[in-house]
């Protein structure tokens, strides 16, 4: 059955009910959750920006983005945005979705928590960014009307949120600090992980093995 909210329509393919359920079997209702919400408010952006994305693909970004913070998926050899990104693309390709399109949502999920590029890329790129930044900064809220806010937020509560992202957000990458490095996830563990040290890229350079 088609579900609409707030005037965004969830894709209902087979390959979005494979997804949504995929999802829905590995992540706490915290991330399925905010995924949904993530694809929901990255739609309306698009809607304000004119950017038209295929909802299917930006619907796999959406809901595959924060896979690499579950027991199931998350690894400890790479970013977690790395993780949830070779996944999506796997599973576009087994569902005969192109390289380009799989590549595309590959960017999307990897790009997530780095500012300042995606929005040079494709729809498909751009709008999973623009529905993280919504649901965990508040960034452009005034881009999405109160009556949408209150009908996403209704379809897909989020009581305690900041604090329990915050949480979700260390415990997939205190088994992984070293792949923090160069990004804002080092913040949540410096904030929340006793012993944790940052690299600092100054350092690096003036302490690396060439000589002066």
């Amino acid at each position: 059955m088609t579900e609409t909210i707030a005037g965004i329509t969830v894709p209902d393919t087979a390959l979005a009910r494979e997804a949504t359920e995929l999802v829905r079997a590995a992540a706490p209702p915290l991330l399925f959750d905010h995924s949904r919400r993530v694809f929901l408010f990255g739609s309306l952006k698009g809607l304000r920006r004119g950017l038209v994305a295929d909802p299917e693909l930006l619907y796999v970004g959406a809901m595959f983005h924060d896979l690499g913070l579950t027991e199931r998926y998350r690894r400890t050899d790479q970013r977690f945005e790395v993780d949830g990104a070779d996944l999506a693309r796997d599973f576009l390709l087994a569902h005969g979705r192109s390289e380009a399109e799989a590549r595309a949502v590959w960017l999307g999920i990897a790009l997530h928590t780095t500012p300042g590029l995606v929005e040079h890329l494709e729809p498909e790129v751009a709008l999973v960014t623009a529905g993280v930044e919504t649901d965990v900064l508040g960034l452009d809220l005034d881009e999405i009307t109160t009556e949408e806010i209150a009908a996403v937020t209704g379809a897909h509560r989020r009581p305690n949120f900041k604090q329990d992202i915050l949480r979700a957000f260390t415990d997939g990458m205190r088994d992984r600090p070293d792949t923090t490095f160069g990004t804002m996830n080092d913040d949540v563990l410096a904030h929340f992980v006793p012993g944790f040290t940052r690299k600092d890229f100054v350092d690096i350079i003036q302490g690396s093995a060439w000589p002066e």
